[in-house]
């Protein structure tokens, strides 16, 4: 059948012929595929925004953490993360004596000197806008001082991480060096005890007990907040 209406010009109908038909859904379905992959590269093009975004700013604070410390990262048995932003003490007898919540008179020099500098960064007019959170973390082995049952070491653990990074909030703001910054770190710092949940392993798949004893200070910035404003404004 080569037409499917059939009609004539002198009594008012016309014929479609399927030909012209077919024709013309090519150009809907043509039209329709241009659509989608311009959709497609848009998406594309604010993905590698997204994603350029969040990778400046995460290497540029890891570089400017690292040329400020790095002449102190292994007297102090420190190490600076690139993916978490974390600033990791590894010496757990400089830190606390085992079971203890006080700080050693060790660690409380290398707050002296760490932490002025650390807020300076921070602070900066490059960051300062940029910082979601400032987390003291505590860690510890899943070891406890008695033999005890292994939930029961958990909590007891939980609770001297808690406390230990307390001490550390409660020192580091007392520091006069950073009275200048006193409100906005009192805005941004938490202290968080992470018991056990979080070990650090030898090679071999065995708990390392004494680098899993640390205090870390995480940096967490508000990248997440401004990816979600480049996906709105994109839309």
């Amino acid at each position: 059948m080569a037409k499917i209406f059939s009609s004539s010009k002198e009594n008012g109908e016309y014929w479609i012929s399927i030909s012209d038909m077919m024709s013309g859904l090519m150009m809907i379905f043509l039209f329709i595929s241009i659509s989608y992959m311009i959709s497609v590269i848009r998406e594309k093009d604010k993905i590698k925004e997204i994603a350029v975004t969040y990778n400046r700013l995460q290497n540029d604070l890891y570089e400017d953490l690292y040329n400020e410390f790095k002449n102190d990262l292994q007297k102090w048995d420190a190490t600076i993360n690139r993916q978490t932003l974390s600033v990791r003490f590894e010496s757990p007898d400089v830190l606390f004596k085992l079971g203890s919540s006080q700080l050693e008179n060790k660690f409380k020099e290398i707050l002296e000197d760490f932490f002025p500098r650390y807020i300076k960064i921070l602070t900066s007019e490059k960051y300062k806008s940029d910082i979601e959170e400032i987390r003291i973390e505590g860690h510890t082995s899943s070891d406890w001082a008695t033999q005890c049952p292994p939930d029961v070491a958990y909590f007891n653990n939980m609770q001297l991480s808690q406390d230990r990074t307390r001490s550390v909030l409660e020192y580091v703001l007392t520091l006069p060096s950073i009275s200048g910054h006193k409100d906005w770190v009192k805005k941004y710092l938490t202290a968080n005890g992470l018991s056990s949940s979080k070990p650090i392993f030898f090679p071999d798949g065995r708990e390392d007990k004494d680098k899993s004893r640390r205090v870390e200070f995480r940096v967490k910035t508000n990248a997440e907040k401004r990816i979600v404003k480049i996906i709105n404004e994109a839309e």
